[in-house]
């Protein structure tokens, strides 16, 4: 057992042998592992996923009727649109509606994960549903600008998915962007 004020292991006792906390009023800090955070992780990216491919839908369809529709006819052409400035518009407008999606998942990425972590429930619909939550290494609500920290700190734990697996290997079951971020993921009680 780990004391909530210091983080000091207490080996036995009521009181924390570093700081002095009474450990009877702590109780014991259940760390959530790997498995289970996958479990959440899934959950929340078939959460997040739909609307995001439901919006991505609407506006590839919309972006290119629309330039079709804005391209130019010609009638000495027998009728035919310009072929090349008709799929120079598509393209033009799939790219710009890629980024246009780009930017909106990671605006719906950052207000959904780093709002939900910071809070009043401490975690995501994810993490809600399979009963963990995200704190600071004391147990407390972390803020939003530490949530922001931590979810942009998920690219690292992203490189070739080892900063996840760590968690499996960890004393508090953190994964790395836990660490940047000086956060844990436990078991509400």
């Amino acid at each position: 057992m780990y004391c909530q004020q210091c983080g000091h292991e207490a080996m036995s006792g009521e009181f924390c042998q570093n700081c002095g906390t009474r450990l009877n009023e702590i109780g014991h800090t259940k760390y959530a592992g790997f498995w289970i955070r996958l479990v959440a992780s899934v959950i929340d990216g078939i959460i997040i996923g739909i609307p995001i491919t439901i919006i991505a839908f609407i506006l590839g369809i919309f972006s290119v009727f629309s330039t079709l529709e804005s391209s130019s006819f010609d009638s000495s052409y027998s009728g035919h649109y310009y072929y090349e400035e008709s799929v120079a518009g598509v393209d033009a407008a799939i790219i710009v509606t890629q980024l246009i999606i780009v930017v909106l998942s990671l605006v719906i990425g950052v207000l959904y994960y780093a709002g939900m972590h910071a809070s009043k429930w401490q975690g995501t619909l994810g993490k809600i549903i399979v009963g963990i939550k995200v704190t600071d290494l004391n147990g407390q609500r972390i803020s939003f600008l530490r949530a922001l920290g931590r979810y942009f700190a998920t690219i690292l734990s992203s490189i070739l998915y080892i900063g996840y697996i760590i968690a499996a290997f960890t004393e508090k079951k953190q994964s790395l962007h836990d660490f940047v971020a000086k956060t844990v993921v436990v078991y509400k009680r």
